[in-house]
C-alpha cells in the first residue's frame, strides 16, 4: 500500500488551491490516504462558503472542460480526502469564527504530521 500523502495548503490563491484538489482527488482515486491540511490563507479553500468559488476562473474552467473547484471539492469529500484546517491558520487569518465546510476538522501542526505519518508531504 502507497504512503499516505499530505498537503500543505499555505496560499490562498485561486491556482493552488485548485492543483491542491486536483492532487489530492487524483491520489485518492489511485488509492492513497491524503490528507489536505490548509493554514493561514489557505484556510479559505475550506471554508463555507469558499470564497474562491466566486473566481472569475471557476467559469473558465468550466467552459474549458477542466473541473472547478466546486466538483473537485465535491469530490475530495466522496474519495475520502481528510481536510483539515489549522487553528493557528485560522486565527492568524482573523478567520476563527468563519464556518468550515461540512467534514472539514479544525487541527494543529501536530495532528497533521501524525496523520501523514512516514507519508509525503507537498506543500502548495
Amino acid at each position: 500500500m502507497a504512503e499516505p500523502l499530505g498537503l500543505l495548503l499555505l496560499s490562498g490563491g485561486h491556482e493552488r488551491a485548485h492543483y491542491a484538489l486536483v492532487l489530492a482527488t487524483a491520489a485518492a482515486a489511485i488509492g492513497r490516504g491524503v490528507t489536505l491540511f490548509a493554514s493561514n490563507a489557505g484556510c479559505r479553500l475550506l471554508l463555507d462558503p469558499c470564497p474562491l468559488l466566486a473566481d472569475p476562473r471557476e467559469a473558465l474552467l468550466r467552459a474549458r472542460g477542466v473541473a472547478d473547484l466546486a466538483t473537485l471539492l465535491s469530490a475530495a469529500e466522496e474519495l475520502g480526502v481528510q481536510r483539515l484546517v489549522c487553528e493557528a491558520g485560522l486565527r492568524a487569518e482573523g478567520l476563527v469564527e468563519a464556518p468550515l465546510a461540512p467534514g472539514v476538522e479544525r487541527s494543529g501542526v501536530v495532528g497533521f504530521l501524525a496523520a501523514i505519518g512516514r507519508g509525503q508531504i507537498i506543500t502548495l
